[in-house]
């Protein structure tokens, strides 16, 4: 009668184990290997490093960010924990120059990238509204400097499509690397991006394998699953 009545409010209520919640999955992941540091790869204002500390992770959190208005709100949200740092204000990606973004109306969705016509259908406010220059960094160069020698790392990338030029730019510190949390495409909705099995295939070659995967975007008309959030371990 409870979950009924959750339900009806838009909401579910489910058992936080790891058979039946998917933080209680990632939580038990990041334990088991004992990560230490977690680089947040397109950060936006914070959300992913805010629900690692609600799912209690209490270990260091790097968050990188280029878009200026989200890095404004993630420094601000940043501010009073002492183990989340903001890196300086890049894009991430395969070389060390210059690249513009462009913007979305809801944010989360800006994109080196050019949007596809799937995705403005699946979500019209998402749509690009302006374009910002910026930095452009390779993950080695970038984050070297915040590893440490008893450094576990983990990194999560959500880059909307930009997901191969970051691991392209990143060949260095994967060696270092005990896992990674990728939000993937299962058809494309950015113009160039790797798809999943095209990511999946790129990872297995790199040495490592799936250990979970989540919902992250769907069509809400269709009900068809656009984007899942999968998490890797090295093998």
């Amino acid at each position: 009668m409870v979950k009924r009545t959750i339900r009806r409010f838009g909401f579910d209520l489910r058992r936080y184990k790891p058979a039946s919640s998917e933080g209680a999955r990632f939580t038990a992941t990041l334990s088991a290997h004992k990560v230490n540091l977690v680089f947040d790869v397109g950060a936006n204002i914070g959300q992913f490093a805010r629900s690692l500390r609600d799912l209690g992770y209490s270990g260091r959190i790097v968050s990188f960010e280029p878009l200026s208005a989200a890095r404004k709100q993630l420094l601000e949200t940043s501010r009073a924990d002492p183990l989340w740092e903001v890196a300086p204000r890049a894009a991430i990606g395969a070389a060390d120059g210059e690249t513009e973004i462009h913007v979305a109306g809801n944010s989360v969705s800006s994109s080196v990238l050019n949007m596809l016509d799937a995705h403005v259908k699946a979500a019209p406010e998402s749509a690009y509204v302006s374009r910002e220059q910026m930095p452009l960094r390779r993950l080695d160069s970038i984050g070297a400097d915040y590893i440490r020698a008893d450094s576990v790392l983990f990194i999560k990338v959500d880059t909307q499509g930009f997901e191969a030029q970051v691991l392209k730019g990143a060949s260095d510190l994967l060696q270092k690397v005990v896992g990674l949390r990728m939000e993937l495409s299962l058809i494309p909705l950015y113009e160039g991006q790797c798809t999943y099995d095209e990511m999946v295939g790129q990872l297995k070659a790199l040495g490592f394998e799936m250990w979970d995967i989540a919902p992250a975007f769907t069509d809400p008309q269709s009900g068809r699953l656009l984007q899942v959030d999968a998490t890797f371990f090295r093998c």
